[in-house]
């Protein structure tokens, strides 16, 4: 089961623990499978076993991943889920010395070179999709003129829609209604610019 609260990183060792390509891959699989063996996660991540396994033991030392109880059949074979429902990580939280700020600033540019490798991936297999999918996609830029606290309201306001389609996800698995059904990923960005 999907743990219903998230985590804010504020710790230097935890945010270096997470912001690694491949643990950041393993963390997205178990987001979307709530569940998996380290077998499992090598297979989608065409990685070795014992490097996926090593690399879920160092997102577990930080409370990121933690044992799914109850789902082992056998006791050499260990399932993995998240320990929060997420993460979150925040500038304020590390902008008091550069070395954290850095640390930071390399986290968010591998998260977004992942994203976009994502959003790249459903470009280039979109025709497989079928029409319904393609028609549903979202790919959109709008330019506002806000100031830093609209922002954030905004943001917020957000965050409560996201919720609500996350909360109907869940409940809908949960009663059985996965027909149709895919994972997806929604990625947002706010931020000032001058042309």
């Amino acid at each position: 089961m999907t743990p219903e609260t998230s985590r804010t990183i504020t710790d230097l060792g935890t945010l270096k623990a997470f912001a690694h390509p491949l643990r950041l891959r393993l963390y997205r699989s178990l987001t979307v499978a709530g569940a998996a063996t380290a077998s499992q996660l090598a297979e989608q991540a065409d990685e070795a076993v014992s490097l996926v396994s090593y690399h879920l033991r160092k997102l577990a030392a930080h409370g990121l991943i933690q044992e799914a109880e109850g789902r082992s059949t056998d006791s050499r074979e260990r399932w993995w889920e998240l320990a929060q429902r997420g993460v979150t990580f925040r500038d304020r939280d590390f902008s008091d010395a550069p070395e954290r700020a850095a640390a930071l600033g390399a986290a968010v540019r591998l998260l977004f070179r992942q994203r976009v490798e994502m959003y790249e991936r459903y470009l280039d297999e979109q025709a497989a999709w079928g029409e319904e999918w393609r028609a549903a996609a979202i790919s959109s830029e709008s330019l506002l003129s806000l100031t830093a606290q609209e922002l954030a309201a905004l943001e917020q306001e957000m965050y409560a829609v996201v919720d609500k389609w996350q909360a109907h996800g869940r409940a809908a698995a949960e009663a059985g209604d996965t027909e149709g059904r895919e994972s997806v990923t929604l990625h947002r960005y706010g931020f000032p610019f001058r042309p």
